[in-house]
């Protein structure tokens, strides 16, 4: 056990190996103005600019309007997602209808849309939010259908036997069975929802709140050090939420095999 813990703090110590080298390579060539400071800005700059953003209210405010967008974008995007995806997986109707269309167009770019959603829809929160439901939604989808269509047939004969109806079969057999690929489907429309938030922020901007604002604000008044800062705050917001995602899919699919 104390062997396992050992272990799993030294691959920690390892991951901050490169940001460490990183850093210090920074603060090297630029103490050393080896670099124009101008563009390559010292890391205490950063730091310093870091610290007065941090003790703004509209810096906190910005995360949380960040949030909402993204949350409710994702959640929009996962339910429909997820309906579609089964629907495409269990009806050959549906997937003769639909699956065409959807897989030509999630080979469009998803910025490709923005300005048709902007004309459509203008630039505040619902375009910003449809936006993100179109990130989250395309792997959702293709997470649920790999699931759903891995459904063997052996599993669907054992269901006729004990005489499930289509509702039964839905839910105590393709669901569960398919549940690993549908978490790992969410997981990454959550990365991607982010990803979307941020871009939607900085391409949509309208009333100048929300985490990505941090970015365009440094880049309209060329601050580079609240550049960095922002790209800094919004990794690490978004880092958090993927380690949320991971742990919340590794205790529901425990508790799937725990049902077994």
């Amino acid at each position: 056990m104390s062997e396992n813990k050992s272990t799993s703090s030294r691959l920690d110590l390892r991951g901050l190996v490169l940001p460490v080298l990183f850093l210090a390579v920074w603060y090297a060539v630029t103490a050393l103005h080896w670099v124009n400071t101008k563009l390559i800005v010292p890391p205490v700059g950063v730091l310093t600019t870091g610290a007065q953003e941090l003790v703004k209210a509209d810096f906190y405010l910005g995360i949380a309007l960040s949030l909402w967008r993204d949350l409710s974008g994702f959640g929009i995007g996962a339910i429909v997602g997820v309906t579609v995806g089964v629907l495409l997986g269990v009806s050959r109707l549906a997937d003769k209808l639909l699956g065409p269309t959807f897989h030509t167009a999630r080979q469009i770019s998803l910025f490709a849309w923005l300005p048709l959603l902007s004309a459509i829809v203008g630039t505040g929160d619902l375009a910003k939010i449809i936006f993100i439901s179109f990130s989250a939604f395309y792997p959702v989808v293709l997470g649920t259908l790999d699931g759903v269509k891995g459904v063997t047939p052996a599993h669907l004969e054992v269901a006729k036997v004990y005489g499930f109806s289509r509702l039964q079969l839905l839910t105590r057999l393709i669901l569960p069975a398919a549940s690993p690929q549908i978490l790992g489907g969410l997981r990454l429309g959550l990365i991607y929802a982010w990803l979307a938030t941020i871009g939607a922020e900085y391409l949509l901007v309208n009333d100048g709140q929300g985490i990505g604002n941090t970015v365009f604000k440094g880049r309209m008044a060329f601050n580079v050090e609240l550049i960095i800062f922002g790209l800094i705050a919004i990794g690490v917001v978004g880092n958090l939420f993927n380690r949320l995602a991971e742990l919340a899919e590794r205790r529901l699919l425990r508790w799937r095999v725990s049902h077994h």
